[in-house]
């Protein structure tokens, strides 16, 4: 049984992993909205996109497992699962600074690849449902139209002032979009994709090092812990020779 001050070292340890817990859910939910929001689009973007959030929901589960481990040491005060505890804690840290760090260091692959979809999917506009369907969304989410702006919409099969009807906020009636509609979107689509996609990670991204941080304290609380119990154990079998 631990005492003095390590006593409210144990009590912080099993506080830190309820936190631990809940954070492991917040990943694996961060993860999957990122999945859903941008799973319109795929036509995009290259699949090391979706690796940071199927990465989320895995760290996320991982998370919330380890915490089951760290919550049962500090309150059975069992020095091996404090020391698993750590060593897991350790490792996701780990995981979570390799993740950061690939992140930022794809950050300037952004723009390119956004370019390069966008181009390769702008001609099939009228044929694949499928890049209609990813370009319509864009379009009406970001409130923008074309990848430079409206007029890339005349090089890739529609008339010189036609345009697709998410490109207009109101329309009459089906195919009724053009240069001349009432308030149709200037501003081009990349831009604003690049901007979001990288505003949305650099928050992600300082959610995961304000965790990551968090997690290093409850390391530094699971060794005190497991050295003060270690202590008792050698102070109890010394006593009892």
């Amino acid at each position: 049984m631990v005492s003095g001050g390590m006593a409210c070292v144990k009590y912080l340890l099993f506080l830190f992993n309820l936190i631990f817990a809940i954070t492991g859910i917040v990943f694996m939910s961060v993860g999957a909205i990122i999945l859903v929001m941008y799973q319109g689009y795929s036509n995009f973007v290259d699949n090391w996109f979706f690796a940071a959030p199927v990465l989320m929901i895995v760290v996320g589960i991982i998370v919330f497992l380890v915490s089951f481990f760290g919550c049962c040491g500090a309150v059975k005060e069992n020095h091996c699962m404090i020391i698993t505890f750590s060593v897991l804690l350790l490792l996701i840290f780990a995981l979570e600074l390799g993740a950061g760090i690939s992140g930022y260091m794809m950050r300037g692959e952004v723009g390119t690849m956004l370019q390069r979809r966008m181009n390769a999917t702008m001609p099939e506009y009228s044929t694949n449902m499928e890049v209609r369907h990813s370009w319509n969304i864009v379009q009406h989410d970001l409130i923008c139209c074309g990848m430079r702006g409206p007029e890339d919409w005349a090089d890739n099969g529609f008339s010189s002032n036609s345009l697709p009807d998410t490109c207009c906020p109101e329309i009459t009636s089906p195919n009724s979009c053009t240069t001349n509609s009432v308030g149709f979107y200037h501003e081009g689509c990349i831009d604003k994709m690049k901007f979001a996609i990288e505003h949305n990670g650099v928050i992600i991204g300082g959610v995961v090092i304000g965790i990551a941080l968090i997690q290093l304290i409850g390391v530094i609380f699971a060794c005190c812990l497991a050295r003060s119990i270690r202590r008792e154990y050698e102070t109890v079998e010394t006593t009892a020779h």
